[in-house]
């Protein structure tokens, strides 16, 4: 299959890896270098393209990459207000594009555990939530887009929390967020339940960018067999 890559930092380049390792070809690759490159032949020849970039670029860059004709899959975080643009393109124009906040098999495993362990939780009212992400220092939004999603599965399901937040002078009805950025973490997410006798936590721990480089062209090769807006749970079937 023929791929572009839209964003060519160190998430780019381990796709790119493991794309070519599967049998895929990479006929674009488009970087602050060459931001024309969308209007290239070999760009529309893509059968899909992959984009990690940033919150600012990205979704100029999907309509980029729509108006070539080429569906997106989008692991950039921190654009969500546009989230509804999107979903209103591929509903009435019949784009085609794959978001994921995180495209690690494990965290996603670890979405659907978050969300049963919340059900439960929310009959257990002495236990205070709260959730910590920490990820490398070149990480430009916060909090993370894996920490959301874990935050709106929470909030879905325990009805004593209105909100997430940032504000260390967080009100009793919300859900903290701590953000840490150090080193180079690929990226820690623990959710932390916490009684006066004793506490809960279920943790996510990356080792490495290889699963999120994985999980991002499985997530291509689902997306050139699929139409509209998609996401992890489609493709996994949770």
């Amino acid at each position: 299959m023929k791929i572009a890559l839209i964003g060519y930092g160190k998430m780019g380049k381990a796709i790119e890896q493991i794309a070519i390792a599967r049998g895929h070809e990479i006929v674009s690759i488009i970087d602050i270098n060459n931001p024309d490159g969308f209007n290239s032949a070999a760009f529309k020849s893509a059968k899909v393209a992959i984009e990690f970039t940033t919150p600012a670029t990205a979704f100029s860059n999907y309509l980029k990459a729509f108006e070539a004709g080429v569906p997106v899959v989008s692991g950039t975080t921190g654009w969500l207000d546009k989230l509804s643009n999107i979903k209103e393109l591929c509903a009435k124009e019949g784009k085609t594009f794959f978001y994921a906040s995180n495209f690690s098999i494990g965290v996603n495993v670890f979405f659907a555990l978050n969300k049963h362990l919340a059900k439960i939780m929310n009959n257990f009212p002495a236990y205070d939530i709260k959730l910590t992400e920490t990820h490398h220092i070149h990480k430009l939004d916060a909090p993370s887009g894996t920490a959301i999603t874990l935050a709106e599965g929470i909030l879905e399901n325990i009805e004593r929390k209105d909100r997430w937040t940032l504000d260390k002078e967080e009100q009793k009805t919300d859900l903290p967020i701590y953000a840490i950025r150090e080193g180079e973490v690929p990226g820690i997410h623990e959710v932390v339940y916490d009684s006066e006798v004793d506490y809960i936590s279920i943790k996510h721990d990356a080792k490495s960018r290889q699963g999120f480089a994985l999980g991002a062209v499985v997530a291509a090769e689902f997306t050139a067999e699929n139409k509209g807006f998609l996401g992890m749970e489609d493709m996994l079937k949770f």
